[in-house]
């Protein structure tokens, strides 16, 4: 049985972990990133709704606790049988008030951070990558960690100022798939692409450049690594990182549309990668 403990506090300090859990909080509190030089803790972070929780008890981070409306405990009863962290359970109206919001769904859990790992050690396991370059949106990033899970990528490769993948809104939007997708972040940037490059990637770059190739024409499925780099919607790809890939390539639209969503040219450009053994 799991170590079932009731809570009907909102000041109760056992559930400290979830205390204020707006993303704009979140981003004003932000805990020590993974892998930063000196730090000894790796941080902390908030899962919510019953799929990502489910993704979090098989994925590798270590489970802190799970935060529960009593209602929602039933049909969770089976995953959450072998786990030792504790497992809150309260009212709605106790949970709203931790949080600071109406928790929809009901469920939350806390989990430690992992250490990053190196860029090189995440290339030598991988043969398809994505690389974003500065993307700030998190439900933009939920998505593409969901269409990289989906379409077969290995990993994804960040810039350094691109928005965290574990916080509780990218987690949500990727259905919990940012748990099982491995990433790194690329410092110096751009120069840190020089190693994606020399570890035998064909590095594409996505811009809607009208003298890009054709993504269709590169027949990216038949080549051994591929990495793709996706920038933000608007400005794009900056020149260094379009300057350090191999190809730019475009997805070729109709007439008077001039880009689409990153989530959506992402999903297209896995699409397009996916290798002929994996379809």
């Amino acid at each position: 049985m799991p170590n079932l403990q009731a809570v009907d506090d909102p000041a109760d300090p056992r559930v400290a972990d979830y205390v204020g859990l707006k993303d704009a909080e979140l981003r004003r509190r932000r805990e020590v990133p993974s892998g930063e030089p000196g730090s000894e803790e790796p941080g902390r972070f908030i899962v919510e709704g019953a799929v990502a929780l489910r993704r979090l008890l098989v994925s590798p981070y270590r489970l802190r606790s799970v935060l529960l409306a009593a209602k929602r405990y039933g049909p969770l009863v089976g995953e959450l049988a072998g786990v030792e962290a504790p497992v809150y359970l309260a009212s709605q109206e106790v949970m709203n008030a931790v949080a600071g919001f109406n928790i929809h769904r009901g469920v939350l859990a806390a989990a430690d951070r992992r250490r990053l790992p190196d860029v090189a050690s995440l290339l030598a396991a991988s043969r398809r990558v994505a690389v974003l370059e500065d993307l700030v949106d998190h439900e933009n990033l939920g998505v593409i960690f969901r269409n990289a899970a989906a379409l077969g990528v290995d990993a994804v490769l960040l810039s350094p100022a691109c928005a965290d993948p574990l916080y509780r809104r990218s987690v949500r939007v990727s259905m919990g798939h940012v748990l099982g997708v491995p990433y790194a972040v690329v410092d110096p940037w751009p120069d840190g692409l020089a190693a994606v490059g020399a570890a035998g990637f064909l590095l594409v770059a996505l811009t809607p450049d009208p003298a890009a190739r054709d993504i269709r024409e590169l027949d990216l499925g038949r080549h051994d690594r591929v990495a793709m780099i996706l920038g933000t919607e608007g400005p794009g790809l900056s020149p260094g990182a379009i300057a350090r890939a191999a190809v730019p390539a475009r997805i070729v639209m109709r007439s008077g549309v001039d880009s689409l969503n990153v989530g959506s040219a992402a999903a297209i450009a896995f699409h397009a990668a996916t290798a002929p053994t994996d379809r």
